[in-house]
């Protein structure tokens, strides 16, 4: 199994950078994922369906073709974090490769939300890009850590 981060931006702040980092250390070398940064599109351009339409065309070319793609969604499935251990499991089980993917500022291009194999929203919140990073790795650390029995997810 392979998994990757795939986010949208290149800048984040250190305390973000070390947080992600942090929780990305802590899982087993064979599970742990590789982020992959895409440039962020736009510059000068106010046109958000150009924006979005050449950052999913950059995802897509920056992200393996086998890889099932997760697309994070504020319009997607909620999972609890048991629900995301076992699907973590059963990726790991099938040794399916998995591209989580993370819009930029202005979101993700709906041709690429709509062509995810799964979308999934970490909450209804509209949450920074950045920020989503460091929730969604260690979302991945307390699932695996959940699914091994390990002491950190207590709940």
């Amino acid at each position: 199994m392979h998994l990757y981060l795939a986010a949208v931006g290149k800048r984040m702040p250190e305390w973000l950078a070390a947080g992600e980092s942090e929780y990305l250390r802590r899982l087993p070398k064979a599970l742990a994922p590789r982020v992959i940064e895409v440039e962020p599109a736009g510059g000068q351009r106010r046109d958000l369906a150009a924006v979005r339409a050449e950052e999913a065309a950059r995802i897509r070319q920056a992200v393996p073709r086998q890889a099932k793609l997760v697309a994070l969604d504020e319009r997607g499935e909620q999972w609890s974090t048991a629900e995301l251990a076992m699907r973590l499991e059963a990726w790991w089980q099938r040794g399916d490769d998995v591209a989580l993917v993370i819009g930029g500022a202005d979101g993700l291009d709906p041709d690429l939300t709509r062509d995810a194999d799964v979308r999934w929203s970490l909450s209804r919140l509209t949450l920074p890009h950045q920020l989503v990073r460091v929730l969604l790795a260690e979302q991945l650390y307390r699932a695996w850590s959940l699914s091994r029995n390990h002491p950190y997810h207590r709940a």
